[in-house]
């Protein structure tokens, strides 16, 4: 990998996005991530050559990343202007959300078939990460943890095409609830996944498919950001990257 890239990579923490591999990975990582934190706005111009600069890398790596987002249908390419954050419209929000809770309800009857006590066991670490990052006030890792626990639950379902939609569906959901809810903060996913493994433990399929269509009813008023959290300056989203770069490192020591 390029050496300009060695700053990104952070210790590998289970259900986090990687961020080793090719430039492309990286940069796809990060984006990916920012808007599993919804940090970026709906509708933000995504420019190669800021992204570039960010990320020291060339506009045929940063095109490869955007391509891949492209393709999970959380960013759009538009000939001759370039790409953007998708904006669902609301019929599209509408569609996203009722093909999510299809295949929440799927990816639960398969979890509770095939999930294996460390699978289990990695599910329920992952709610202790995120009760604890929005107790201390990181609210992006809080989103992403909430975003991710469902991306590792379809890894315990082993079914790969299922596992492709839901990354896909979850970052989606992640722009929808940036564009369009409002109201209150309350955040209630902590017992829910709790209470949902719990049911996958014990293979009850009924209940654990029950417990998810109840928490799929209340994703969009516990995830609620204010309209400031998101933005449309890459610099600023990036800036702990910039940051990061910009540090002396002591032998090429990952921060």
């Amino acid at each position: 990998m390029n050496e300009q890239l060695q700053p990104l990579k952070k210790q590998p923490r289970a259900g986090k996005s990687s961020r080793s591999g090719t430039q492309d990975d990286v940069v796809y990582a990060h984006i990916f991530d920012a808007i599993l934190e919804q940090r970026l706005a709906p509708g933000t111009k995504l420019s190669e050559e800021a992204l570039g600069e960010i990320f020291g890398v060339s506009r045929t790596i940063i095109r490869r990343a955007l391509s891949r987002l492209a393709h999970e249908g959380v960013v759009l390419l538009r000939p001759n202007r370039g790409a953007v954050v998708a904006s669902p419209s609301v019929e599209e929000a509408r569609q996203i959300f009722y093909a999510r809770r299809m295949v929440e309800r799927a990816i639960t009857e398969l979890a509770v078939e095939h999930a294996t006590a460390e699978q289990l066991a990695e599910l329920r670490q992952m709610v202790e990460d995120e009760h604890a990052s929005f107790a201390r006030g990181d609210r992006g890792a809080g989103i992403r943890l909430s975003g991710e626990f469902h991306l590792k639950l379809a890894e315990a379902a082993r079914n790969a095409p299922l596992i492709s939609f839901q990354r896909s569906l979850v970052s989606q959901t992640s722009l929808i609830i940036a564009q369009y809810e409002s109201g209150s903060r309350s955040h209630c996913s902590y017992d829910e996944h709790n209470q949902l493994i719990d049911a996958i433990e014990a293979r009850d399929a009924a209940k654990a498919v029950t417990l998810m269509m109840h928490h799929m009813d209340h994703i969009d008023s516990k995830l609620n950001l204010d309209e400031e959290s998101a933005s449309d300056d890459l610099h600023a989203v990036f800036s702990h990257v910039l940051q990061t770069k910009k540090k002396p490192g002591r032998n090429g020591a990952n921060r």
